[in-house]
């Protein structure tokens, strides 16, 4: 295990509660993902008592993060999100089911949020492959099968590029 102080750069999450519940949740579901340390309070603070979960140093598809148990003042939002590439269908329902059936919401174009309010980008590679190849027009028709659907589906995207 690696102390989150050792990494130059970490990704700091703010949660209301439940940094803690998020950083298992994200272990059990991505690979290269752990629970490092979990911090408490040493006296009360504006949204908690000594004792509660104040921290929790964790690790995301090898990403070191820290979240942070900060209260209501401030929420997640989509301008901050985690981009997941996967290279099947199985892999990208997975991922999605995961976050959608454990409480999250769905949203457009392989986006969509945990119940900690956090957006995650599930992304198929041949989107991404699609949208930035040479081949403009197929990149146009990958771009617009992406439009309609909210999880993406892989066959519809190789069947947009094909034309």
């Amino acid at each position: 295990m690696t102390d989150a102080l050792d990494n130059p750069v970490i990704i700091s999450l703010w949660y209301d509660k439940g940094a803690e519940d998020a950083a298992r949740f994200y272990a059990e579901t991505f690979p290269n993902s752990r629970l490092d340390s979990v911090h408490r309070a040493p006296a009360d603070f504006p949204d908690g008592k000594a004792g509660d979960v104040l921290t929790a140093d964790f690790t995301v598809l090898g990403i070191p993060c820290v979240g942070i148990n900060g209260g209501t003042a401030f929420k997640q939002s989509e301008a901050f999100s985690f981009q997941v590439l996967t290279d099947t269908q199985e892999e990208t329902d997975r991922y999605w089911n995961a976050i959608v059936g454990n409480g999250g919401e769905e949203s457009q174009c392989g986006w969509c949020r945990d119940r900690w309010g956090l957006s995650w980008q599930i992304t198929p590679r041949i989107l991404l492959q699609a949208m930035t190849g040479a081949d403009k027009a197929a990149a146009k028709r990958a771009m617009e099968a992406m439009f309609a659907m909210t999880k993406i589906d892989i066959a519809t995207i190789e069947r947009a590029v094909a034309g």
